[in-house]
């Protein structure tokens, strides 16, 4: 009987293995294979055009450039600091446009809210054809560093470095003949913020696109805040939009660069 019993658990045992250790073990199966991640795609460098009103805007820098195509001696490009050059004083920088470049051919292509995504969509429309500008001012990105309703970083500082560093690279292959002047992200929040950090980060990095022949960094952030790291509202009164006061602090800061590249004495 015990003999018995014995043969019926090592017949058990052993059909229980058979059915059991391929699985767990692999022998006599090739493991599924495991999908690796898929890579996430930086929005930074994919063009998007705009949505909403702002297309309004969006549509009016791209028919500057058709209505009035030939040289010009300066095109800024960027968002709506950019854009507020335009906007009457005290608000905006309209006064100081006047007295800065009022005697130079300038165009402004600055549109409220544009990320790196969507100015490199707007070079792809044609935003530089028929213009030929000696310099390029360029400032984006700070839109970039705003979070998501939750509070996450929308894109990396890897990413957003990305998309101004691929905006720079399209510039330079339309208008090999511009000079670019990069601008950093003005600092923004009202003191020391995580924000304010990643922009300074980014900065960091973009000052290595100097290559002191076709792009040229310049950074005036320090002159925009006050000495204990607070930004005045008598500069920019939402901590982000300069008013009159700080465009002029804007101008004042390129112009001795803005001399040497377009070759004024």
């Amino acid at each position: 009987m015990k003999m018995k019993t014995r043969i019926l658990l090592v017949a058990a045992l052993t059909a229980w293995f058979q059915f059991h250790l391929p699985a767990q073990t692999g022998v006599g199966t090739s493991p599924a294979p495991v999908a690796a991640p898929e890579a996430r795609k930086n929005p930074a460098i994919i063009p998007v055009p705009r949505t909403g009103n702002i297309t309004n805007r969006q549509a009016q820098v791209l028919q500057r450039a058709k209505e009035a195509p030939g040289d010009y001696d300066i095109a800024f490009i960027g968002d709506s600091i950019t854009q507020g050059w335009e906007s009457p004083a005290p608000k905006g920088g309209r006064n100081v446009w006047q007295e800065f470049y009022g005697k130079r051919k300038v165009i402004n292509f600055g549109v409220s809210g544009d990320r790196t995504e969507h100015v490199l969509w707007r070079l792809e429309q044609g935003q530089l054809e028929g213009i030929k500008a000696k310099v390029a001012v360029v400032m984006i990105g700070t839109n970039n560093s705003n979070k998501n309703q939750d509070g996450t970083d929308t894109y990396s500082e890897a990413e957003i470095l990305e998309g101004i560093t691929t905006i720079v690279h399209e510039i330079r292959r339309r208008q090999p003949e511009t000079k670019i002047l990069l601008l950093g992200i003005f600092p923004r929040a009202k003191t020391f913020s995580p924000q304010r950090g990643r922009l300074l980060q980014i900065n960091q990095a973009l000052a290595k696109l100097d290559d002191g022949q076709h792009v040229f960094y310049l950074d005036l952030g320090s002159q925009l805040i006050e000495k204990n790291g607070s930004i005045s509202p008598d500069v920019m009164p939402d901590a982000l939009h300069p008013n009159e006061t700080g465009y002029r602090i804007w101008a004042a800061a390129i112009e001795p660069k803005l001399k040497e590249l377009l070759g004024d004495r």
